[in-house]
């Protein structure tokens, strides 16, 4: 029993060479086509928006329907460089933006869920509701997360987005 188990070792072991070369090799086929950018932190201003295509958001928020005007998350990001634009792979999939608002409400979104061909998840950074610019109790921008069963990643008085 004992030299079976010996005599098998042996050939996993030398099985697993050509395994773990062609992993190896796999993996490297998934590396992010375009570097992988460090910590990035962008402080709200209308400039990040500006001459991005805009987008028209219904949402009910609180039972309190909102008809906003904003542009995706994932276009600012693109502008920002903090997101490739072609398809994620490799180390972008541990990626991660968090955004911050005024009041010290803190949401988070993986790029890989806001990656069109791969989560689809659609976030929108609105500036507009019901045809006028937000107020200082909402504004000046907030999160519209239409596929969210509830308004909590919907965030008001953006502040601050950080990326890592």
């Amino acid at each position: 029993m004992r030299h079976r188990f010996r005599r098998s070792t042996l050939i996993l072991c030398c099985l697993g060479m050509p395994v773990a070369t062609t992993f190896a090799q796999s993996h490297a086929a998934h590396a992010p086509a375009s570097p992988v950018p460090t910590r990035m932190e962008l402080a709200w201003d209308p400039a990040l928006v500006a001459g991005l295509p805009r987008h028209d958001v219904t949402l009910d928020v609180h039972g309190t329907p909102l008809r906003c005007e904003g542009v995706a998350l994932v276009d600012l990001l693109r502008r920002a460089g903090a997101m490739p634009a072609e398809p994620l792979r490799g180390a972008h999939l541990v990626r991660r933006v968090e955004v911050m608002a005024s009041d010290g409400y803190r949401v988070v979104f993986s790029l890989g869920e806001l990656d069109p061909t791969l989560g689809k998840q659609a976030v929108y950074v609105a500036d507009r509701c019901n045809g006028k610019p937000l107020d200082t109790r909402e504004g000046p921008a907030r999160l519209l997360v239409p596929g969210d069963s509830r308004p909590a990643r919907s965030a008001r008085q953006i502040k601050t987005f950080i990326i890592e």
